[in-house]
């Protein structure tokens, strides 16, 4: 055996870089980029949940670690935050549907006496006559067209159990998230050289933080904005007091556009039971937005996430326009991280240069 051979042989040497191994390689290279956008593409909504999860968790963790300084053992503190966010799920369901399937059994009871008051119009016998109604919803009702409202209803129904599905889903991530937090945070931080793993340990913790604080401050912001529409809703008198300041909660959390989809919500709900009630709606939510936008809002984010106010507005916006209710959502967290690893790296070291 000759010097410098292996158990295996004396290796050769390197392959030279021939015009056809360029091309191979690089339409290699292409392929390869090719099937992993078909794969991030097909599995978009698996990613989803598991991004919202990790969000989830995220936000979730100071939470355990709060639990766990107190003495709790993590599996326990995980527990105790998993069963709260459960109780409030469960608390929110049963104060909607309730109110949502008297509303529509009522509706239901209505609609003879609304088909019998029709049919009493002199107006509407007329206009039934011209247009020949009754001829076409009997050429309307053919079994192709009940297969197809048959299929709606189905696909309504696979609409709401997927739905269920993915909440379950996300759950279970999160869950799993909040017991590995650890685990997976120190698998990351070792993915990354030892020499700059400390400095990289420090930004990203940091980063975990403020999506943590984030999380606590839309939360209050979005319970202050519950316990209000649930004060007022008493004052004026409506109808489900409670569920009605669940609504307002839920969408308080969708930053720039759920306070107003909440008003709407409600200011119809009022103009429901009579005009003035509808009316001082509209006026409440008016001046409410005004105070959380330019007094609560700004002040609770500055403290919790210290992002500019202009430049939360702006990323919120971008974050709709680009990826939907998710992007809001996780818009400041990402501007607070950019603007963390700005002002940490990329300002110092373009100071060195």
């Amino acid at each position: 055996m000759t010097a410098g051979a292996g158990q295996f042989g004396q290796p050769g040497r390197p392959l030279r870089l021939s015009p056809f191994l360029v091309g191979l390689t690089g339409g290699l290279g292409v392929l390869l980029a090719y099937a992993l956008f078909l794969a991030v593409r097909n599995a978009g909504s698996v990613l989803v949940l598991v991004f919202i999860a990790l969000f989830l968790a995220i936000g979730l963790h100071p939470a355990v670690v709060r639990l766990r300084s107190w003495g709790l053992p993590r599996g326990l503190a995980v527990a105790a935050v998993t069963l709260t966010l459960l109780a409030i799920i469960t608390g929110a369901v049963f104060a909607l549907v309730p109110p949502i399937a008297s509303q529509t059994g009522q509706l239901i009871e209505q609609v003879p006496d609304y088909v019998t008051q029709l049919r009493r119009n002199d107006t509407v016998n007329d206009l039934i006559v011209q247009y020949d109604l009754a001829g076409r919803i009997n050429s309307a009702a053919t079994t192709e067209n009940i297969t197809r409202a048959l299929g709606g209803v189905f696909g309504a129904a696979g609409f709401i159990f997927g739905t269920l599905f993915n909440i379950v889903t996300v759950i279970v991530l999160t869950i799993y998230f909040m017991a590995t937090f650890d685990r997976l945070r120190d698998l990351g931080y070792g993915l990354v050289p030892a020499t700059r793993r400390d400095r990289v340990r420090l930004i990203g913790d940091a980063i975990l933080a403020k999506v943590g604080a984030y999380m606590v401050g839309a939360l209050a912001i979005a319970l202050l904005a519950g316990v209000s529409t649930f004060v007022f809703a008493i004052v004026v008198g409506l109808a489900y007091p409670f569920a009605l300041a669940v609504v307002v909660a839920i969408c308080d959390l969708i930053p720039q556009i759920g306070a107003t989809i909440g008003a709407v919500v409600i200011s119809l709900v009022g103009f429901a039971a009579d005009v003035p009630t509808g009316i001082a709606c509209a006026v409440f939510f008016l001046i409410y937005q005004q105070v959380e936008n330019y007094l609560v809002y700004p002040r609770v984010m500055r403290r919790s996430v210290q992002v500019n106010d202009v430049a939360a507005i702006v990323a919120a916006l971008l974050g709709v326009a680009l990826f939907g209710v998710i992007g809001a959502l996780v818009a400041i967290p990402a501007v607070a991280a950019i603007q963390l690893v700005l002002r940490e790296v990329v300002l110092p070291r373009q100071q060195q240069r």
